[in-house]
C-alpha cells in the first residue's frame, strides 16, 4: 500500500496544506495541482515578458521550506507547477533546495507546432462549436496537450525527489505513483481507471474533506484546521480516501460523492489519456471514521487522441462596481445602470456585450432568487467586453462620476476606475496521440540525464 496526498487543488490554494501533510503523518507521495486552462495563458504571457518565468512561483519556495522533511520522511513530490516553463521551475527548486534531484517532464507544449499540425491535415476544430482553428490562428497565446500518467511515472523511475510537469491531467498526479510502484501497464484498464478515479477524488484538495461541502456543512469539524486528502492505494486498484487524524474536516460518503460529480460528463466514459473510466462501476463503503473505501472500478482502452488546451486573445473587458445604501437601494442601483448605458450609447461606444448584476438581490441565483424589494444595500456591477480597447477604456471613465452626478448614497468606489484586461478565451481540440512525444530531463543531483 502507498499513501498519496494532494496538498494543492489550484494555484492559490492554502499554502500551509502541503506543509501540514508532511508534518502530521506518514505519506509517500505529495501531489500538488496548480494548473487550470486559463492559468496556462497567464503563464505564457509571463514567459514572454521574462524567459525565466512561466511557472507557478509559489512552488519553488514551498519545496525549499519542506525539503528537509521530505528527505527525513522519504516523501516524493509530484506537481504540474511547471506550467509553460518546467525547466526554469526545476532550476529554481534546485537553487532554493540544493541537493534535491528534480525530474522534468517535457513535450506537452505544442505552441510552436500549430502550423505543422495544420500542414498535416489536422483540422483541430473546437470540441464545443466545431469551428475551424483558422479563425483564431493569429491570436493563439498557448497550446498544450493533456499528457497522462505514464510520462510522470517514467520521471519517478529516475529516483527524483521532485517531479515537475506542465499540462498533465489533474488525475495523472495521483495515478503516476501507482503505475510506478505497482508496475501497472497500458493494458491494465481497470487498475488505471481506479487510479484515475482516485486522482479525480483528491484533485481539488479539501473539496473532498469537507471544504465547499453542501451536506451539513455547518457541522464540518474545525474547518480552520481542515485536513487535505490522502489516498491509501493497493496494488489491486482498490483504495481508501482519508486524511490525517489530527486535522480538521471530514471524509465521508457524502463528501466523496460530491467530488465524484465534479466536472463529470458521461459517467460511463470518463475520458483520460491513460484509459476510459466507468464511474457507474464505483462501489463506496464506510471504512471507519474519516475513511471511505473505493472498489469495483472498471475501465477501458485509452482513446486514440489527446486533448489540446489552447488559449487565445479575444478582445478586452472591464468591470466596475458601485454600492448604494438604503433607502431605495435597488432603485438607485437600477437607475445607475440605466444612466451608464445611456451615456455609453450617446458616446457611440460599441461592445459585444454589456452586462449588469445586482449583488444582494439576485446576482447568484438570478430569477430563482426570492423577492427582496427593499434590501439594506446593493452592489451594482457593470461589465463590458469588445475588440476595441479604446472603447472599453472610455467605459471605465463613466462609473466614478456617478458618485456626484448620479443617484444619492453611492459608496464602495475606493479603487477608482476599473482596470482594462485582455480576454483570454479557451479552445479545445483533439490531436492524434502519436504526435505528442514526451521526454524526461533531470536537474540537480545526478544531472544531466535524459530519456
Amino acid at each position: 500500500m502507498i499513501r498519496i496526498a494532494n496538498g494543492q487543488g489550484f494555484w492559490g490554494d492554502w499554502l500551509e496544506a502541503p506543509v501540514r501533510l508532511i508534518e502530521e503523518g506518514p505519506i509517500d507521495y505529495l501531489a500538488l495541482d496548480y494548473l487550470a486552462e486559463i492559468t496556462m495563458s497567464i503563464l505564457q504571457k509571463q514567459k514572454q515578458a521574462d524567459a525565466n518565468l512561466g511557472y507557478a512561483r509559489d512552488f519553488p519556495p514551498l519545496i525549499g521550506r519542506i525539503a528537509r522533511r521530505m528527505r527525513e520522511r522519504g516523501v516524493t513530490v509530484i506537481a504540474n507547477a511547471g506550467g509553460v516553463n518546467p525547466v526554469a521551475c526545476a532550476r529554481e527548486v534546485v537553487r532554493l533546495a540544493p541537493g534535491l534531484k528534480v525530474a522534468v517532464v517535457l513535450g506537452d507544449d505544442v505552441s510552436g507546432r500549430i502550423d505543422e499540425f495544420l500542414a498535416k491535415g489536422y483540422e483541430m476544430r473546437d470540441m464545443d462549436t466545431g469551428e475551424a482553428i483558422a479563425g483564431i490562428r493569429d491570436r493563439i497565446l498557448s497550446a498544450n496537450a493533456y499528457i497522462g500518467a505514464f510520462p510522470l511515472a517514467e520521471a519517478l523511475a529516475t529516483g527524483a525527489n521532485v517531479v515537475i510537469a506542465g499540462r498533465c491531467t489533474d488525475t495523472a498526479l495521483a495515478l503516476a505513483p501507482m503505475i510506478h510502484r505497482f508496475g501497472w501497464g497500458p493494458a491494465d484498464h481497470d487498475k488505471l481507471a481506479a487510479g484515475t478515479i482516485a486522482g479525480h477524488i483528491i484533485e481539488c484538495g479539501a473539496q473532498c474533506t469537507g471544504g465547499n461541502c453542501q451536506v451539513d456543512w455547518q457541522a464540518i469539524p474545525d474547518m480552520a484546521n481542515i485536513g487535505y486528502p490522502i489516498v491509501e492505494a493497493d496494488p489491486d486498484g482498490s483504495f481508501v480516501v482519508t486524511k490525517h487524524a489530527s486535522a480538521g474536516g471530514r471524509v465521508s460518503l457524502d463528501s466523496v460523492k460530491e467530488q465524484l460529480l465534479y466536472e463529470l460528463g458521461d459517467p460511463r466514459r470518463y475520458l483520460g489519456p491513460d484509459c476510459v473510466a466507468d464511474f457507474t462501476s464505483i462501489r463506496l463503503s464506510d471504512a471507519g471514521r474519516d475513511r471511505v473505501r473505493v472498489s469495483g472500478i472498471k475501465g477501458g482502452e485509452r482513446p486514440p487522441s489527446l486533448k489540446l488546451s489552447i488559449a487565445y486573445a479575444n478582445g478586452w473587458k472591464a468591470t466596475g462596481t458601485m454600492v448604494y445604501s438604503w433607502p431605495q437601494a435597488l432603485e438607485k442601483a437600477r437607475a445607475a445602470d440605466a444612466i451608464v448605458r445611456a451615456r455609453v450609447e450617446r458616446l457611440g461606444l460599441g461592445f459585444e456585450e454589456i452586462y449588469t448584476e445586482f449583488f444582494g438581490v439576485n446576482a447568484c441565483h438570478g430569477p430563482l432568487a426570492p423577492p427582496n424589494p427593499d434590501p439594506p444595500e446593493v452592489q451594482v456591477r457593470i461589465g463590458v467586453r469588445g475588440q476595441d480597447r479604446k472603447a472599453v477604456e472610455r467605459f471605465t471613465r463613466e462609473l466614478i462620476p456617478l458618485v456626484l452626478n448620479g443617484p444619492p448614497g453611492a459608496t464602495g468606489f475606493g479603487e477608482g476606475r476599473p482596470a482594462v484586461r485582455e480576454i483570454v478565451a479557451y479552445w479545445s481540440a483533439l490531436i492524434p496521440r502519436e504526435e505528442i512525444v514526451t521526454r524526461v530531463e533531470v536537474v540537480g543531483e545526478g544531472a544531466p540525464e535524459r530519456s
